[in-house]
């Protein structure tokens, strides 16, 4: 608890472009949990350089992510948004939950497989690591829930053993976090692959909407988006192409699956497509007006991220001090 409020902690790397589905599955709901939560929300940046990354372009892209977080309605004043490189004690508590956490453990994880087949040239002990950096993130700040999807459940899972781990040794230090179970945000699949999940690393351009695509662009993929030759809308497992276009539709629009099946019955999938990019575009369109405006307000950006990452310091300093003097460290002079 952090002033009469559960703490919530969520982050999102700092690479690739945010894309439609990163907005409705995540962040959109970010926006609804300020009343109710005291909410870290974290520029993984830490998490980024496991995989080799250009510098001046993962500045200028952790930047615009910060900015994005703004522009989508997360308001700075209320929520702590922040760079993680910006924060030490996430490493510091990375290096010190490292001694907590078992081999056995970490070969278990099956991100480590699938990154380490993606870059077999680049097999960095950092790659083995990064559940235990990513425990030090929810940890550090005493986080009582956490919004997971499936593929990340597992690495709340560790997290929540690394902290019984830890507390069983040296008494009550760590709040054992939970799932996030709220409102559950929008699936969005592939345009191009409609069983997979869209993707900031797609290779195929036309496979994901990404945040800053203007109208044309966004309505000429959806144009060519993979639907069947049922030549019907239904929303069906056996259309997932056309299911997936009725979720965006539904997510954009408030209006429900069935609601969106009966306008359209009857007619061809042209008019179809085109009225789910129309409401993507409108959806997109305020987010895009704010983050101009945000980009050109330099000194008010500063401002936010030296704030929110004193902030940050402040309040994981506490969880950090603590865990240095269960584990026999000397006292700092201050």
């Amino acid at each position: 608890m952090l002033d009469g409020k559960k703490v919530l902690f969520s982050g999102m790397q700092a690479t690739g472009n945010l894309t439609l589905g990163n907005y409705l599955g995540a962040l959109k709901n970010w926006t609804t949990l300020t009343d109710e939560y005291q909410c870290f929300y974290s520029v993984v940046d830490l998490h980024s350089i496991t995989v080799r990354q250009d510098p001046a372009e993962l500045r200028k892209r952790a930047r615009n992510l910060l900015t994005l977080y703004i522009a989508a309605g997360l308001d700075p004043e209320k929520n702590c948004l922040y760079y993680q490189s910006h924060v030490t004690g996430h490493a510091e508590l990375a290096w010190i939950l490292n001694c907590f956490t078992y081999m056995g453990e970490l070969n278990r994880m099956t991100q480590f497989k699938d990154k380490a087949a993606k870059h077999a040239d680049n097999i960095n002990a950092g790659l083995f690591t990064y559940p235990v950096l990513m425990a030090a993130d929810i940890l550090l700040f005493q986080s009582d829930v956490v919004p997971v999807g499936k593929d990340q459940l597992q690495h709340l899972e560790i997290t929540r053993d690394i902290a019984t781990r830890f507390n069983g040794i040296y008494g009550d230090v760590f709040t054992i976090p939970e799932p996030y179970i709220g409102k559950v945000g929008a699936k969005i699949m592939s345009l191009q692959d409609p069983v997979k999940k869209m993707s900031k690393s797609d290779e195929n351009p036309n496979a994901s909407i990404y945040l800053m695509d203007d109208p044309d662009t966004i309505i000429r993929k959806f144009k060519r988006a993979v639907t069947d030759s049922e030549a019907c809308i239904r929303y069906s497992d056996d259309q997932p192409g056309i299911k997936n276009l009725i979720d965006i539709f539904s997510a954009c629009s408030g209006m429900t699956a069935e609601q969106i099946v009966a306008d359209y019955e009857g007619k061809g999938y042209g008019d179809f497509k085109l009225a789910v990019g129309e409401s993507v575009v409108n959806v997109l369109k305020p987010i895009q007006d704010r983050y101009a405006e945000l980009q050109k307000d330099k000194a008010y950006l500063d401002s936010i991220i030296k704030t929110n990452a004193e902030k940050a310091q402040y309040y994981s300093n506490k969880t950090l001090r603590k865990v240095q003097k269960k584990v026999g460290f000397p006292e700092r002079v201050r």
